[in-house]
């Protein structure tokens, strides 16, 4: 069986100017990065209407078992391809971090990928290098305004910045910066998050052009002075050489997937410590180009979709028509308490247990946010049929059909079952979207409402000094921001150890901070890191090149 590098390296990529082409651009609107990537220009596209059709792509609870929520996007936008439909594919960057840790590359799988994988899954055309380049610019002119006299009057205990790095290191996760002597700068701790941590990256998603770019970053809090006003980096005049670095990476990314459907990749924030979502201006350009737009949120539903339709989807105008709900015969299994090496074998009673996972975020999607839904199963060879059909009755009492996808192996052709429900409940138009809570509403019921509508949470604990903060960012005239919840990506609660859909619990705020240029209030919860760490055995471990620069073992 071929590996998915293997499979990316056998293929044959058209040029992308023919893809272009296929997706209704000039050669005009191109910036190449090589032959088969470019940058678009899309101020050209600044006043042609949305005409397309938006298919939300999430999943259920991310277990060791896997589920392939991107595999599917670039599955199903194939078999879209496939049926004929004028479909653009909107996908995140991958981060380095995960790339040489944990997860891997994010660029799909098996016959089900974009590429070309290896350059997307490392440098791409730079835009997380410019993200950490106007991330360490900012810190270095904070930290240069303090030793140069402070005018501001910051208060050095409540510098908020953090630098950044697009890798996991947890030994920079707290430091002491400032040392060796007066010229070395002003001693202070400090610390680094992980580059898609940075709020710079949420406000490149955000942002609706160079612009409010710039804007948004001049918006960003960097610390509080000493009578606990906010510093702003337009306090420091920094906006507009972090724009300079930016203005490149701002405009989306053009590839294909292995089926030459062409592909909008760009951002990347986590879903579990930002709001998850590619770029607005690529799901924009994509929507104004194509009849069909696939794009996906970051891990479950209850942390990227929440965030995709009461984040970016308030700040963009957007709604979707579709939500597929990406999940496994086995990693239901395994939120039913199965243990990882029983996984391949029929196991009804763990499946049961682990059913309600999937049926709450169905029941979010349904209920909470009004959208219609289906189920994609993605497919192994050892699920049976007595478990999927189990599948297929549960689902069905929330109205939700469930459909087959067996893109890994088989690519478009695997998805057409899975598109062909797409666009019967597209056809229908029974979607009433509605947000999980309104604007107007306070911040502390916002994370309310988002606790027991969307995770099932009896309700909200808050640590003091979270309690207090939300009250002083009220006061600051930031009541009105949406929230974006930092919570464990395993499980619907703040716990990852709960799995399936846990009920009798409550999430508990220890910290909150604005993220004023982003737009949103950040509400951490249990233990949530904004800098991984690798683990014992890094995939790093298994990356190689050869002496005539081919990659092997990324995947």
């Amino acid at each position: 069986m071929k590996t998915d590098i293997e499979i990316a390296q056998a293929a044959e990529l058209l040029p992308i100017a023919q893809i272009a082409a296929q997706a209704g651009l000039g050669e005009d609107l191109l910036e190449y990065y090589g032959r088969y990537k470019a940058k678009v220009d899309t101020l050209a596209l600044r006043d042609a209407p949305r005409k397309g059709k938006l298919i939300l792509v999430t999943a259920i609870n991310p277990t060791p078992a896997g589920e392939g929520k991107t595999t599917t996007s670039v599955g199903l936008s194939d078999a879209l391809h496939r049926l004929g439909k004028h479909v653009i594919l909107a996908l995140r960057e991958p981060s380095l971090g995960p790339v040489f840790g944990v997860k891997g590359g994010a660029a799909g799988g098996g016959y089900a990928q974009v590429v070309p994988m290896e350059d997307i899954n490392l440098h791409f055309t730079g835009d997380f290098h410019a993200i950490g380049a106007a991330n360490n610019l900012l810190a270095a002119m904070l930290d240069n305004h303090i030793q140069q006299g402070n005018a501001l009057d910051i208060d050095v205990r409540r510098v908020t910045w953090r630098r950044c790095v697009d890798m996991n290191d947890r030994q920079l996760r707290n430091i002491v910066c400032g040392l060796g002597g007066k010229v070395d700068g002003v001693p202070r701790e400090d610390g680094f998050d992980i580059t898609v941590a940075s709020e710079i990256m949420a406000v490149l998603c955000l942002a609706s052009g160079l612009m409010d770019l710039k804007a948004r970053l001049g918006r960003m809090v960097v610390a509080y002075n000493r009578f606990g006003e906010p510093v702003y980096c337009s306090d420091l005049k920094a906006q507009g050489a972090m724009t300079a670095l930016l203005k490149d990476a701002i405009r989306p990314n053009l590839v294909q997937t292995l089926e030459h459907t062409p592909a909008l990749i760009h951002g990347g924030p986590f879903a579990n410590i930002a709001h998850g979502c590619n770029s607005v201006s690529a799901t924009d350009t994509a929507l104004k180009l194509g009849d069909y737009v696939v794009t996906e949120a970051g891990f479950g539903a209850d942390l990227g979709a929440e965030k995709f339709l009461d984040i970016k989807c308030r700040a963009a105008g957007l709604a979707p028509d579709a939500v597929v709900i990406v999940a496994t015969v086995r990693a239901l299994k395994h939120h039913g308490g199965c243990p990882k090496d029983g996984l391949g074998r029929e196991n009804l009673e763990a499946l049961e247990k682990g059913l309600p996972n999937l049926l709450k975020h169905a029941e979010n999607i349904t209920q909470v946010f009004g959208l219609p839904a289906v189920v994609a199963i993605n497919r192994f060879d050892s699920d049976t049929e007595a478990e999927l059909q189990r599948i297929r009755e549960a689902c069905g009492r929330f109205g939700v059909r469930v459909a087959l996808s067996e893109v890994w192996g088989k690519g478009g052709q695997g998805g057409e079952a899975l598109a062909q429900e797409v666009l019967r409940i597209i056809d229908e138009g029974k979607k009433d979207f509605r947000f999980a809570y309104e604007s107007s509403a306070p911040l502390a019921e916002k994370i309310q409402a988002i606790a027991q509508k969307v995770y099932g949470a009896d309700g909200v604990d808050f640590a003091p000094a979270a309690a207090k903060e939300l009250q002083r960012l009220t006061e600051l005239g930031y009541g009105d921001l949406p929230v974006c919840m930092a919570k464990t990506q395993y499980s619907l609660s703040d716990d990852p150890a709960k799995l399936g859909a846990p009920s009798g619990f409550r999430i508990t705020v220890r910290k909150v901070k604005v993220s004023a240029g982003a737009g949103f209030v950040v509400a951490l919860t249990g233990d949530i890191m904004t800098m991984p760490g690798l683990p014992k055995v890094p995939a790093a471990e298994n990356i190689d090149v050869d002496e005539n620069g081919k990659i092997t073992g990324l995947f």
